[in-house]
Protein backbone atom coordinates (compact mmCIF):
# COMPACT_ATOMS: atom_id res chain seq x y z
CA UNK A 1 0.00 0.00 0.00
CA UNK A 2 1.30 3.45 -0.96
CA UNK A 3 0.54 4.93 2.47
CA UNK A 4 1.09 8.51 3.57
CA UNK A 5 2.29 9.74 6.97
CA UNK A 6 0.67 13.10 7.77
CA UNK A 7 0.98 13.13 11.56
CA UNK A 8 4.22 15.09 11.94
CA UNK A 9 2.70 17.26 14.69
CA UNK A 10 2.56 14.08 16.80
CA UNK A 11 6.13 13.01 16.07
CA UNK A 12 8.62 13.07 13.23
CA UNK A 13 11.04 10.46 11.89
CA UNK A 14 14.62 10.96 13.04
CA UNK A 15 16.61 12.79 10.39
CA UNK A 16 19.55 10.85 8.91
CA UNK A 17 21.98 13.56 10.01
CA UNK A 18 20.68 13.28 13.57
CA UNK A 19 20.85 9.49 13.56
CA UNK A 20 24.44 9.61 12.31
CA UNK A 21 25.73 12.04 14.93
CA UNK A 22 23.88 10.27 17.75
CA UNK A 23 25.27 6.88 16.72
CA UNK A 24 28.79 8.27 16.71
CA UNK A 25 28.50 9.76 20.19
CA UNK A 26 26.65 6.75 21.55
CA UNK A 27 29.69 4.64 20.76
CA UNK A 28 32.37 7.10 21.84
CA UNK A 29 30.98 9.27 24.64
CA UNK A 30 29.48 6.98 27.25
CA UNK A 31 30.98 8.77 30.25
CA UNK A 32 29.00 10.50 32.99
CA UNK A 33 29.42 14.28 32.54
CA UNK A 34 29.69 14.68 36.32
CA UNK A 35 32.72 12.38 36.54
CA UNK A 36 36.13 14.03 36.81
CA UNK A 37 38.11 11.45 34.79
CA UNK A 38 38.82 11.77 31.08
CA UNK A 39 35.66 9.95 29.99
CA UNK A 40 33.52 12.22 32.16
CA UNK A 41 35.34 15.34 30.97
CA UNK A 42 34.85 14.32 27.37
CA UNK A 43 31.12 13.73 27.90
CA UNK A 44 30.85 17.08 29.66
CA UNK A 45 32.53 18.79 26.72
CA UNK A 46 30.14 17.15 24.25
CA UNK A 47 27.17 18.17 26.39
CA UNK A 48 28.49 21.73 26.59
CA UNK A 49 28.84 21.88 22.81
CA UNK A 50 25.24 20.65 22.37
CA UNK A 51 24.03 23.31 24.82
CA UNK A 52 25.91 26.01 22.91
CA UNK A 53 24.41 24.89 19.59
CA UNK A 54 20.88 24.99 20.99
CA UNK A 55 21.53 28.45 22.39
CA UNK A 56 22.90 29.68 19.07
CA UNK A 57 19.83 28.40 17.23
CA UNK A 58 17.53 30.22 19.65
CA UNK A 59 19.54 33.40 20.12
CA UNK A 60 20.31 33.12 23.84
CA UNK A 61 23.13 32.23 26.24
CA UNK A 62 24.22 28.62 26.65
CA UNK A 63 23.86 29.04 30.42
CA UNK A 64 20.13 29.68 29.90
CA UNK A 65 19.46 26.23 28.36
CA UNK A 66 18.31 23.42 30.67
CA UNK A 67 18.06 19.93 29.16
CA UNK A 68 14.98 17.96 30.26
CA UNK A 69 13.16 14.85 29.09
CA UNK A 70 10.66 16.45 26.71
CA UNK A 71 8.03 19.12 26.20
CA UNK A 72 5.67 17.95 28.92
CA UNK A 73 8.40 17.99 31.56
CA UNK A 74 9.57 21.37 30.30
CA UNK A 75 6.09 22.87 30.63
CA UNK A 76 5.69 21.37 34.09
CA UNK A 77 9.05 22.70 35.25
CA UNK A 78 8.16 26.17 33.98
CA UNK A 79 4.80 26.31 35.78
CA UNK A 80 5.53 24.28 38.90
CA UNK A 81 9.02 25.72 39.23
CA UNK A 82 7.62 29.23 39.07
CA UNK A 83 4.94 28.32 41.63
CA UNK A 84 7.57 27.02 44.05
CA UNK A 85 9.78 30.07 43.55
CA UNK A 86 7.06 32.64 44.23
CA UNK A 87 5.53 31.87 47.63
CA UNK A 88 3.64 34.75 49.19
CA UNK A 89 1.83 34.83 52.50
CA UNK A 90 -0.11 37.90 51.41
CA UNK A 91 -1.67 36.86 48.09
CA UNK A 92 -2.14 33.66 46.08
CA UNK A 93 0.08 32.65 43.18
CA UNK A 94 -1.62 33.90 40.02
CA UNK A 95 -1.12 32.40 36.58
CA UNK A 96 -2.59 33.53 33.26
CA UNK A 97 -2.93 31.18 30.29
CA UNK A 98 -5.06 30.90 27.16
CA UNK A 99 -8.01 28.60 26.58
CA UNK A 100 -6.14 26.68 23.85
CA UNK A 101 -3.03 25.54 25.71
CA UNK A 102 -1.65 22.01 25.42
CA UNK A 103 -2.76 19.67 28.20
CA UNK A 104 0.74 19.86 29.71
CA UNK A 105 0.05 23.51 30.50
CA UNK A 106 -3.73 23.39 30.96
CA UNK A 107 -3.76 20.45 33.35
CA UNK A 108 -0.71 21.68 35.24
CA UNK A 109 -2.46 24.99 35.76
CA UNK A 110 -5.55 23.15 36.99
CA UNK A 111 -3.41 21.13 39.39
CA UNK A 112 -1.85 24.29 40.81
CA UNK A 113 -5.30 25.83 41.12
CA UNK A 114 -6.40 22.83 43.17
CA UNK A 115 -3.70 23.59 45.75
CA UNK A 116 -4.36 27.30 46.05
CA UNK A 117 -3.21 29.09 42.90
CA UNK A 118 -5.49 31.52 41.10
CA UNK A 119 -5.75 30.68 37.40
CA UNK A 120 -7.04 33.14 34.81
CA UNK A 121 -7.96 31.79 31.35
CA UNK A 122 -7.95 34.13 28.36
CA UNK A 123 -10.55 33.25 25.68
CA UNK A 124 -9.75 33.22 21.98
CA UNK A 125 -11.80 34.02 18.88
CA UNK A 126 -12.42 31.49 16.05
CA UNK A 127 -9.11 32.53 14.50
CA UNK A 128 -7.26 31.64 17.68
CA UNK A 129 -6.53 35.25 18.65
CA UNK A 130 -6.50 35.81 22.42
CA UNK A 131 -8.32 38.69 24.09
CA UNK A 132 -5.42 41.09 24.64
CA UNK A 133 -7.56 43.71 26.38
CA UNK A 134 -8.36 41.13 29.05
CA UNK A 135 -4.67 40.25 29.23
CA UNK A 136 -3.74 43.88 29.83
CA UNK A 137 -6.21 44.03 32.72
CA UNK A 138 -4.74 40.87 34.22
CA UNK A 139 -1.19 42.21 33.91
CA UNK A 140 -2.26 45.00 36.24
CA UNK A 141 -2.70 42.30 38.90
CA UNK A 142 1.03 41.46 38.59
CA UNK A 143 0.62 37.69 38.10
CA UNK A 144 3.58 35.43 38.76
CA UNK A 145 3.44 33.94 35.26
CA UNK A 146 1.74 34.30 31.88
CA UNK A 147 1.85 31.13 29.76
CA UNK A 148 0.91 31.33 26.07
CA UNK A 149 1.77 28.73 23.44
CA UNK A 150 3.40 29.98 20.24
CA UNK A 151 1.65 27.63 17.78
CA UNK A 152 -1.41 25.61 18.68
CA UNK A 153 -0.75 21.89 18.33
CA UNK A 154 -4.28 21.00 17.19
CA UNK A 155 -5.34 23.64 14.67
CA UNK A 156 -2.01 25.33 13.92
CA UNK A 157 -3.03 28.88 14.81
CA UNK A 158 -0.13 31.23 15.58
CA UNK A 159 -0.53 33.20 18.79
CA UNK A 160 1.01 36.69 19.17
CA UNK A 161 3.80 35.64 21.51
CA UNK A 162 6.33 38.35 20.55
CA UNK A 163 3.79 41.14 21.13
CA UNK A 164 2.53 39.60 24.38
CA UNK A 165 6.10 39.04 25.59
CA UNK A 166 6.81 42.75 25.15
CA UNK A 167 3.65 43.64 27.11
CA UNK A 168 4.67 41.27 29.88
CA UNK A 169 8.23 42.59 29.97
CA UNK A 170 6.97 46.17 30.18
CA UNK A 171 4.72 45.14 33.08
CA UNK A 172 7.53 43.28 34.85
CA UNK A 173 5.70 39.93 34.52
CA UNK A 174 7.45 36.68 33.62
CA UNK A 175 6.15 34.94 30.50
CA UNK A 176 6.43 31.29 29.44
CA UNK A 177 5.74 29.99 25.95
CA UNK A 178 5.25 26.42 24.78
CA UNK A 179 7.14 26.55 21.47
CA UNK A 180 7.01 22.82 20.74
CA UNK A 181 5.09 23.29 17.45
CA UNK A 182 6.71 26.62 16.60
CA UNK A 183 10.41 25.80 16.26
CA UNK A 184 11.36 25.22 12.66
CA UNK A 185 7.93 26.39 11.46
CA UNK A 186 7.87 30.08 12.44
CA UNK A 187 10.66 32.46 13.43
CA UNK A 188 11.64 31.94 17.07
CA UNK A 189 14.43 34.18 18.36
CA UNK A 190 14.95 34.83 22.05
CA UNK A 191 17.09 37.89 21.36
CA UNK A 192 13.99 39.41 19.74
CA UNK A 193 11.23 38.06 22.00
CA UNK A 194 11.64 38.76 25.74
CA UNK A 195 10.00 35.65 27.18
CA UNK A 196 11.39 34.43 30.49
CA UNK A 197 10.79 30.73 29.82
CA UNK A 198 10.44 28.65 26.64
CA UNK A 199 9.71 24.94 26.19
CA UNK A 200 10.74 22.78 23.22
CA UNK A 201 11.29 19.13 22.40
CA UNK A 202 13.43 17.25 19.92
CA UNK A 203 11.05 14.74 18.37
CA UNK A 204 8.95 17.40 16.60
CA UNK A 205 12.06 18.47 14.67
CA UNK A 206 13.46 15.20 13.38
CA UNK A 207 15.31 14.65 16.64
CA UNK A 208 15.08 11.98 19.32
CA UNK A 209 12.13 11.34 21.61
CA UNK A 210 12.65 11.94 25.31
CA UNK A 211 14.88 15.01 24.99
CA UNK A 212 13.70 18.58 25.43
CA UNK A 213 14.83 21.92 26.75
CA UNK A 214 13.59 24.67 28.99
CA UNK A 215 15.05 28.09 28.29
CA UNK A 216 15.32 30.03 31.55
CA UNK A 217 16.28 33.64 31.01
CA UNK A 218 18.94 34.91 33.40
CA UNK A 219 17.33 36.40 36.49
CA UNK A 220 14.13 34.33 36.29
CA UNK A 221 13.32 32.74 39.64
CA UNK A 222 12.59 29.02 39.34
CA UNK A 223 12.76 26.00 41.64
CA UNK A 224 13.37 22.36 40.61
CA UNK A 225 10.61 19.76 40.70
CA UNK A 226 13.06 16.96 41.49
CA UNK A 227 15.78 16.64 44.10
CA UNK A 228 18.90 14.52 44.28
CA UNK A 229 21.57 16.23 42.21
CA UNK A 230 22.97 19.50 40.98
CA UNK A 231 22.89 18.89 37.25
CA UNK A 232 21.43 21.45 34.82
CA UNK A 233 21.97 24.41 37.17
CA UNK A 234 20.24 22.39 39.86
CA UNK A 235 16.93 22.70 37.99
CA UNK A 236 16.89 19.19 36.52
CA UNK A 237 18.88 16.75 38.68
CA UNK A 238 19.90 13.38 37.27
CA UNK A 239 22.59 12.12 34.91
CA UNK A 240 22.26 13.99 31.63
CA UNK A 241 21.41 12.21 28.38
CA UNK A 242 24.43 13.36 26.40
CA UNK A 243 23.47 11.55 23.20
CA UNK A 244 19.92 12.87 23.35
CA UNK A 245 21.23 16.41 23.81
CA UNK A 246 23.53 16.01 20.82
CA UNK A 247 20.64 14.75 18.70
CA UNK A 248 18.35 17.59 19.71
CA UNK A 249 21.04 20.17 19.06
CA UNK A 250 21.63 18.81 15.56
CA UNK A 251 17.90 18.64 14.79
CA UNK A 252 17.27 22.15 16.09
CA UNK A 253 20.24 23.62 14.22
CA UNK A 254 19.03 22.12 10.95
CA UNK A 255 15.37 23.04 11.49
CA UNK A 256 16.10 26.67 12.35
CA UNK A 257 18.49 27.06 9.40
CA UNK A 258 15.87 25.66 7.00
CA UNK A 259 12.85 27.35 8.61
CA UNK A 260 12.13 30.11 6.11
CA UNK A 261 12.44 27.97 3.00
CA UNK A 262 10.62 25.02 4.55
CA UNK A 263 7.77 27.24 5.77
CA UNK A 264 7.09 28.41 2.22
CA UNK A 265 7.16 24.86 0.87
CA UNK A 266 4.87 23.45 3.58
CA UNK A 267 2.42 26.33 3.26
CA UNK A 268 2.01 25.61 -0.45
CA UNK A 269 1.49 21.90 0.23
CA UNK A 270 -1.02 22.59 3.01
CA UNK A 271 -3.00 24.97 0.82
CA UNK A 272 -3.05 22.41 -2.00
CA UNK A 273 -4.29 19.71 0.39
CA UNK A 274 -6.97 22.01 1.81
CA UNK A 275 -8.24 23.18 -1.57
CA UNK A 276 -8.32 19.66 -3.03
CA UNK A 277 -10.22 18.17 -0.10
CA UNK A 278 -12.73 21.03 0.01
CA UNK A 279 -13.35 20.62 -3.70
CA UNK A 280 -14.23 16.98 -3.15
CA UNK A 281 -16.20 17.57 0.08
CA UNK A 282 -17.36 21.20 0.39
CA UNK A 283 -19.11 20.62 3.72
CA UNK A 284 -15.78 20.27 5.52
CA UNK A 285 -14.94 23.01 8.01
CA UNK A 286 -11.46 24.53 8.18
CA UNK A 287 -10.67 25.21 11.83
CA UNK A 288 -8.64 28.33 12.59
CA UNK A 289 -8.93 29.65 9.04
CA UNK A 290 -9.76 33.17 10.23
CA UNK A 291 -6.37 33.59 11.91
CA UNK A 292 -2.70 33.23 11.12
CA UNK A 293 -1.75 29.58 10.75
CA UNK A 294 1.55 27.76 10.94
CA UNK A 295 2.57 26.14 7.65
CA UNK A 296 2.38 22.50 8.68
CA UNK A 297 -1.08 21.94 10.24
CA UNK A 298 -4.50 21.62 8.61
CA UNK A 299 -7.40 20.83 10.92
CA UNK A 300 -10.70 19.97 9.24
CA UNK A 301 -14.10 19.41 10.84
CA UNK A 302 -16.24 16.58 9.45
CA UNK A 303 -19.90 17.13 10.41
CA UNK A 304 -21.75 14.09 11.70
CA UNK A 305 -18.75 11.76 11.71
CA UNK A 306 -17.60 9.66 14.66
CA UNK A 307 -14.10 10.95 15.55
CA UNK A 308 -12.46 7.62 16.36
CA UNK A 309 -14.07 5.77 13.44
CA UNK A 310 -12.99 8.53 11.08
CA UNK A 311 -9.32 8.28 12.07
CA UNK A 312 -9.48 4.49 11.89
CA UNK A 313 -11.09 4.60 8.44
CA UNK A 314 -8.38 6.91 7.15
CA UNK A 315 -5.71 4.66 8.64
CA UNK A 316 -7.21 1.63 6.90
CA UNK A 317 -6.94 3.50 3.61
CA UNK A 318 -3.28 4.28 4.33
CA UNK A 319 -3.41 7.88 5.60
CA UNK A 320 -1.91 8.47 9.05
CA UNK A 321 -3.52 11.49 10.73
CA UNK A 322 -4.93 12.30 14.17
CA UNK A 323 -8.05 13.80 15.67
CA UNK A 324 -6.09 16.57 17.33
CA UNK A 325 -8.17 16.17 20.48
CA UNK A 326 -8.95 13.52 23.06
CA UNK A 327 -12.08 12.14 21.45
CA UNK A 328 -13.38 8.66 22.07
CA UNK A 329 -15.49 6.47 19.84
CA UNK A 330 -19.09 7.60 19.81
CA UNK A 331 -18.31 10.90 21.57
CA UNK A 332 -19.48 13.90 19.59
CA UNK A 333 -18.40 16.51 22.12
CA UNK A 334 -15.41 18.54 21.01
CA UNK A 335 -12.20 18.81 23.01
CA UNK A 336 -11.15 21.92 24.96
CA UNK A 337 -9.34 23.63 22.08
CA UNK A 338 -12.18 23.41 19.56
CA UNK A 339 -14.72 24.41 22.20
CA UNK A 340 -12.56 27.45 22.95
CA UNK A 341 -12.44 28.36 19.26
CA UNK A 342 -16.01 27.56 18.23
CA UNK A 343 -18.11 27.17 21.36
CA UNK A 344 -20.92 24.63 21.36
CA UNK A 345 -21.04 24.65 17.54
CA UNK A 346 -17.90 22.47 17.66
CA UNK A 347 -19.92 19.54 19.02
CA UNK A 348 -21.02 16.93 16.51
CA UNK A 349 -18.08 17.77 14.23
CA UNK A 350 -15.21 15.29 14.10
CA UNK A 351 -11.81 17.01 13.86
CA UNK A 352 -9.10 15.52 11.70
CA UNK A 353 -5.59 16.97 11.81
CA UNK A 354 -3.30 16.62 8.82
CA UNK A 355 0.23 17.68 9.76
CA UNK A 356 3.07 17.93 7.26
CA UNK A 357 6.80 17.61 7.71
CA UNK A 358 10.17 17.80 6.05
CA UNK A 359 9.60 14.52 4.20
CA UNK A 360 6.16 15.46 2.85
CA UNK A 361 6.15 15.77 -0.93
CA UNK A 362 3.76 16.79 -3.71
CA UNK A 363 3.25 13.10 -4.36
CA UNK A 364 2.25 12.56 -0.73
CA UNK A 365 -0.37 15.31 -0.94
CA UNK A 366 -1.84 13.92 -4.15
CA UNK A 367 -1.91 10.43 -2.70
CA UNK A 368 -3.47 11.67 0.55
CA UNK A 369 -6.28 13.40 -1.36
CA UNK A 370 -6.94 10.31 -3.44
CA UNK A 371 -7.11 8.08 -0.35
CA UNK A 372 -8.78 10.43 2.14
CA UNK A 373 -11.40 12.20 0.02
CA UNK A 374 -13.67 9.14 -0.45
CA UNK A 375 -13.61 8.51 3.31
CA UNK A 376 -14.44 12.13 4.12
CA UNK A 377 -17.22 12.19 1.51
CA UNK A 378 -18.69 8.98 2.88
CA UNK A 379 -18.59 10.00 6.54
CA UNK A 380 -19.48 13.68 6.18
CA UNK A 381 -23.18 14.23 6.97
CA UNK A 382 -23.85 17.95 7.29
CA UNK A 383 -27.65 17.80 7.25
CA UNK A 384 -28.72 14.56 8.88
CA UNK A 385 -26.16 14.36 11.69
CA UNK A 386 -25.48 10.72 10.76
CA UNK A 387 -22.79 9.29 8.56
CA UNK A 388 -23.66 8.59 4.96
CA UNK A 389 -24.10 4.95 4.02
Amino acid sequence: MDSVYLDHAATTPVRPEVHEIMARHLADDFGNPSSVHRWGRRAAAVLGDARARVAEALGCRASEIVFVRGGTESNNLALRGRWAACPSPDRPFEIVCTAVEHAAVRETGEALEAVGARRHVIPVDPGGRPDLDLLDGLLDRNPALVSMMWVNNEVGTVLPVPAVARRCANAGVAMHTDAVQALGKVRVRLDETPVALLSATGHKLGGPRGTGILFVREGTELRPMLTGGGQERGLRPGTEDVVGAVGMAEAMTLAVAEQEEEAGRLTALREDLEASLLERCPYLQVHGADGERAPHILNLGVPGADPALLIQALDLEGVAVSSGSACSSGAHRAGPVLRALLGESANGVAPVRFSLGRGTSDHDIGRAVALAAPVLERMCAPTTGAARP
